[in-house]
């Protein structure tokens, strides 16, 4: 199977709707989770602008544990509440940064980033798979339009990579 990534460009509804119909394209008939992870960040990373980090962190029970990204080597783990990522897991709130440096707690895998936005993922059941996590070198590159498209591509993920099927 052969596709291609596009630079998504227009107004960022427009952006998220096509980054949307790419993704289930990409992940409807893949069982594997791990696959379909690594795909996901993928297609995120490369088709939105000004990015240095796209990736998730997987729960194993106890804390989160880096999953399949795009980007720097990243720190290995995080513990709930800790940081943006473990306090998304926690509150089960998605966390729009605009400056990381100003978030009490913050942990700097990449002194480059500047702003991030994390989203919990969460099971049909409630239970807590992990989060996903999207860095930028630019102070307030995320806005509410973004965590629209964010929530949804992530309902798109869980649906379609996360079901009770796959490793």
């Amino acid at each position: 199977m052969s596709f291609s990534v596009q630079r998504a460009d227009g107004p960022k509804s427009v952006q998220y709707e096509e980054l949307l119909a790419q993704a289930r394209s990409l992940i409807t008939d893949e069982p594997d989770r791990i696959a379909n992870a690594a795909n996901f960040s993928s297609l995120i990373y490369h088709a939105l602008s000004d990015l240095n980090w796209a990736g998730f962190y997987l729960f194993d029970g106890t804390e989160l544990v880096v999953g399949p990204f795009q980007g720097k080597p990243a720190c290995v783990r995080i513990p709930l509440g800790k940081g943006v990522c473990g306090t998304a897991a926690q509150t089960r709130q998605t966390q729009v940064v605009r400056d990381v440096h100003e978030f009490p707690g913050h942990i700097a895998c990449d002194s480059a980033s500047q702003s991030e936005i994390v989203v919990p993922l969460f099971a049909k059941d409630g239970s807590l798979i992990g989060v996903w996590d999207v860095d930028s070198p630019i102070v307030n590159r995320f806005d509410a339009d973004d965590q629209k498209g964010m929530e949804a591509l992530c309902a798109l993920f869980v649906e379609l990579a996360w079901p009770a099927r796959g490793r």
